[in-house]
């Protein structure tokens, strides 16, 4: 198809397979990366050598509601960005944070927000110390936007195309929480599910030198995530059926609905590859911050993801395509 001719659909930003597809074209235009290195992970490195690697991430936060059960679009304005940083290795040093506000919007709604990126931002010790703040005439956007970059110091950058054969794949908790959290209050149905939005720098702080790859699974959920990982790494990954991290609550929900599981985000969980013989010791590490933690699947020599099911037979898994839930990140 003309890309000239084409026009952005909602679904590009879905996380899926046309949001791919927009990266990519996106990446070919702006291609000048000068020193930066690993411009296509969750965050562009740059070696100062003797101080380190600079890792440097941006992101922006449209969510709908803006106020869900265990969370905000403060919150996970800030997680999201910190666990980018994370799952890449780094220390975060500094937070900077833009606001678009909508003509109209609640002052008292706003400090609500300004609060919780305050209590994220104390909690993990980095500060937010630069940004910038817009107000436009109302209906030009939808209340409020906000977006948030980051900048973290790492020793070994941890890539998302490292996995090897013979690694274990791990999820760090149950997945697709912050999905049904933001669907239950978008749709006004009762779940005692939260939000999983939390920040990952403890985790993964004490994890990241026994991983291979890591990805947080926002966007796209596991599918999309996984599948990035072994194209990157350029590997074959077989999950588990029976060990699938998603609660019986989340797959009703899903099925509920008409869209795949597999699909729905996270907000304060990472997938890893680990080599075998680090993976008890992860998992024994990661434990003590999320009883859930644990083995998923494993990678193998060739190509594509596949899901071992209970009967014994490998199936596919794509890239999400079609349907899938906008503005929850």
């Amino acid at each position: 198809m003309d890309e000239q001719k084409e026009t952005i659909e909602l679904e590009h930003g879905g996380g899926g397979q046309k949001s791919w597809e927009l990266i990519q074209m996106i990446r070919r235009v702006l291609n000048f990366k000068g020193k930066w290195t690993n411009t296509g992970d969750d965050g562009a490195a740059l070696d100062l050598k003797k101080w380190g690697k600079i890792i440097f991430t941006t992101d922006s936060f449209i969510v709908d509601p803006l106020f869900f059960p265990g969370g905000d679009i403060g919150k996970i304005a800030m997680c999201g960005t910190i666990n980018d940083l994370a799952v890449m290795g780094a220390r975060p040093l500094g937070i900077g944070l833009s606001l678009v506000i909508e003509e109209g919007f609640s002052k008292s709604d706003l400090v609500k927000i300004l609060q919780s990126i305050n209590v994220v931002s104390r909690q993990v010790g980095v500060p937010i110390v630069t940004g910038d703040t817009k107000v436009t005439e109302r209906g030009k956007i939808d209340k409020i936007e906000i977006t948030t970059s980051g900048i973290g110091l790492a020793d070994k950058i941890i890539n998302n195309g490292g996995a090897k054969r013979g690694d274990y794949i791990i999820s760090s908790g149950d997945l697709g929480e912050h999905t049904v959290a933001l669907l239950s209050s978008r749709f006004n149905y009762k779940s005692r599910i939260k939000s999983d939005s939390k920040p990952l720098d403890k985790e993964l702080s004490a994890v990241g030198k026994y991983l291979n790859a890591c990805k947080d699974p926002t966007r796209g959920g596991l599918a999309a995530n996984i599948v990035e990982i072994a194209d990157k790494s350029k590997v074959k990954i077989i999950l588990d059926e029976k060990a699938l991290p998603f609660k019986k609550e989340t797959i009703a929900i899903s099925e509920l609905l008409g869209i795949d599981v597999m699909s729905f985000a996270s907000e304060g969980r990472f997938i890893a590859a680990v080599p075998s013989k680090n993976v008890k010791k992860v998992l024994a590490m990661l434990k003590k911050y999320n009883k859930e933690a644990k083995a998923i699947g494993r990678v193998e020599r060739g190509k594509g993801v596949f899901l071992m099911t209970r009967l014994g037979s490998l199936k596919p898994i794509e890239m999400p395509r079609g349907k899938l839930v906008p503005r929850i990140c």
